[in-house]
């Protein structure tokens, strides 16, 4: 099985959206995702709750979780979104930086801009990697 974490800085807005992407469209029995952040925040933006649950997908029961040694353990992917310097550095992953603006505070015009980039990009990974259902 292989497994893609995505990571941001406060795992509450772009990991949030790509993971969910991620599993809604891998086959299950190929891959699996998961979102952490570097600085979790306490919950997913409300604006990134509404893009998303626009196109299917609820995210209220998502939490924000720190990115961890233990997290990264058995992952063959690390793709991570706008974190910088923050960003950690795993040995052994293949690693993708997807350069996404933050949703956080954003109109929902623009938050739905920034999910159909996130989703255009999942789509592209899944199809790389032949993990696409």
């Amino acid at each position: 099985m292989n497994s893609v974490i995505f990571a941001c800085v406060h795992n509450a807005g772009r990991s949030q959206m790509a993971a969910a992407f991620f599993n809604a469209l891998a086959d299950p029995a190929k891959a699996t995702a998961v979102s952490a952040g570097t600085q979790p925040g306490e919950r997913v933006h409300p604006e990134v709750l509404t893009a998303m649950a626009e196109v299917g997908i609820d995210l209220s029961g998502a939490r924000p979780q720190r990115l961890t040694d233990e997290l990264a353990q058995g992952a063959q992917w690390l793709i991570t979104m706008g974190c910088g310097d923050a960003c950690p550095f795993v040995p052994g992953l293949k690693r993708g930086d997807w350069p996404l603006e933050d949703p956080k505070g954003k109109p929902v015009d623009r938050v739905r801009e920034i999910r159909e980039d996130v989703r255009a990009r999942v789509t592209e990974l899944l199809k790389q990697e032949g993990w696409a259902r």
